[in-house]
């Protein structure tokens, strides 16, 4: 550059400034912008070396372009300077306005410190401008740009130049000139780092979406080829539980298309008796087993599973449901179940299906530990809790009774006064022995007995009630639950079952007959199932005992 003595600048120099400016604001890369930052300085200013120091995210700057001298940039790019004594420099020697000028007779003490530096050797200055070659000259950049008598806004970088090509120490001109390239460096520079950023965030942001289109396939692949029941269903609002799309499997599963799926809410495929199941686990994290609905009308046992699925970051949620056909499982269960439940010959409920039965519909009368609690209970009921004989009512006035769980909700199981018939419907328990099978397993051997069992059992099941039990006890003892007879009506069953069983029975290729003894016993609350079992065959043996022998079988 020219020198400030001279009244004009040559526009051969102004045009290499503005071309230095228009190079670094249109580099391609950050690391570009630098370089062009870098050797602006040496072309189009005159200056034989120049480092641009570029200020890192942790503070520190970092050497990131050089230029004038190749073993020199070969020896400090990269390199490292702590804040703190770039700081310590900025604030040395003198302000040319935003430029920092520390001359040789101070910046001897910076000869030994941690900022990486280059000086050119040379001789001693002979007049009082001349440029000494341990004179050090700073351009600070800022982000928003410098104002006159300091800098303002962040600092981005420093340029450090040295050595001018006239020998000079740079003039008023001179100055300005690297002050104003600095300001331009400093926006060129901090834009290049915004396009990189950007740059950097779209490439980010295009692999996330890869990964993401990526992701959806791998899902849609996995849910619509899945081996199993797979449903998205809406979750909350109105419209929980409405299946918006479902896989092969699934619509295999129940026999209905894709297309007549989205018509139906989980609620709408479901067995009546499962609603309250569904309602209960239609949550994150929910599990049921439960009955869904096929087409053709029957029903098929799934195991249903509910994750959420989030549609976006704050987006609507859904219901990514799991169904997996169990109907083979469920029949082995209720096959395993009914064995453990019923007996194996004649397929009736078993001894132990009998008394879980019967104690269902009994509770035990509580023991009060002092007369007056029973008294209290008399009051919350407003009439008395318990009969003479201890037997529970079974009705309750008012909700004060809610104090006595266990009672209050439990419909008293109440059995006739007296022998007569007065009117009063109770639980009765029809205890059955056969009179002379024994004969028959001894003289036509146990498949004839076995086969006069199963008749039996038969012909008591079909003269019963829907409602009523009929089991086997054990060996060729039955038992009868009908709730809801009066005394006269239970002696009219007794007498219909002994006429059924009568009849002869064709076992191994003849007819032979058995006869029937009843008892008829009462259930009622403050008894044990046994208690009740032992009543009714205790009546049992009264009743086979009044009868003569030769009646008690038809032969």
């Amino acid at each position: 550059m020219e020198t400030e003595s001279e009244p004009y600048v040559r526009l051969a120099s102004l045009r290499q400034l503005h071309q230095g400016m228009a190079d670094m604001n249109t580099a391609r890369s950050l690391a570009d912008t630098l370089q062009t930052v870098s050797d602006g300085v040496v072309s189009a200013l005159g200056y034989e070396l120049a480092c641009v120091n570029l200020v890192r995210p942790d503070g520190d700057l970092v050497v990131a372009a050089f230029s004038g001298n190749p073993a020199a940039e070969a020896l400090i790019t990269g390199r490292v300077g702590p804040r703190a004594s770039w700081e310590r420099r900025l604030g040395m020697g003198q302000a040319w306005g935003d430029l920092v000028f520390i001359p040789h007779t101070e910046g001897w003490i910076l000869d030994d410190d941690d900022v990486p530096q280059w000086h050119t050797d040379g001789p001693e200055p002979r007049f009082e401008d001349e440029w000494h070659p341990a004179d050090r000259l700073f351009a600070p950049m800022y982000v928003s740009g410098p104002q006159s008598g300091g800098g303002s806004g962040e600092l981005i970088g420093v340029l450090s130049v040295d050595r001018p090509r006239n020998g000079r120490r740079p003039g008023a001109w001179g100055r300005e000139a690297l002050q104003m390239y600095a300001f331009q460096a400093g926006i060129a520079i901090s834009n290049a780092r915004l396009r990189a950023n950007m740059q950097r965030a779209l490439v980010r942001l295009e692999r996330e979406q890869q990964a993401l289109r990526s992701s959806e396939e791998s899902f849609r692949q996995a849910f619509e080829y899945a081996p199993s029941g797979m449903a998205i269903a809406e979750m909350g609002g109105d419209q929980h539980g409405r299946v918006l799309r479902s896989n092969d499997a699934l619509c295999r599963l129940l026999g209905r298309p894709a297309s007549a799926m989205r018509r139906y809410s989980f609620s709408d495929l479901v067995h009546p008796e499962d609603i309250g199941t569904l309602l209960r686990t239609s949550a994150e994290g929910g599990r049921a087993e439960l009955r869904l609905t096929r087409r053709d009308g029957t029903y098929v046992w799934v195991s249903l599973r509910n994750s959420v699925v989030a549609d976006a970051a704050d987006g609507p949620r859904f219901l990514l449901t799991h169904v997996e056909d169990i109907e083979e499982r469920k029949r082995r269960e209720l096959q395993l179940a009914h064995r453990a439940s019923h007996d194996s010959l004649t397929g009736l409920p078993n001894s132990a299906e009998l008394r879980s039965r019967l104690a269902a519909r009994l509770c035990a009368r509580p023991q009060a530990a002092h007369p007056s609690d029973v008294d209290a209970m008399d009051a919350a009921y407003g009439h008395p809790a318990f009969d003479a004989n201890g037997h529970g009512f079974d009705y309750r006035p008012d909700a004060t009774a809610d104090a006595f769980d266990g009672y209050d909700h439990h419909v008293h199981t109440a059995a006739p006064e007296n022998e007569h018939d007065d009117g009063t419907k109770g639980l009765a328990v029809l205890f059955c022995d056969l009179d002379g099978f024994k004969s028959i397993n001894d003289r036509f051997g146990h498949n004839a007995g076995d086969t006069v069992l199963i008749e039996v059992a038969r012909r008591l099941s079909r003269q019963v009630r829907d409602g009523d039990t009929v089991a086997r006890l054990g060996g060729d003892e039955f038992v009868i639950l009908a709730d809801g007879l009066g005394r006269a009506d239970a002696q009219d069953l007794a007498v219909r079952l002994r006429n059924e069983i009568i009849q002869p029975i064709r076992a191994e290729g003849r007819a032979v007959r058995v006869g029937a003894s009843f008892g008829i016993g009462w259930a009622h609350c403050g008894m044990t199932a046994d208690e009740v079992l032992k009543s009714a065959d205790e009546r049992m043996y009264v009743e086979k005992r009044s009868r003569p022998k030769q009646h008690r079988r038809a032969g």
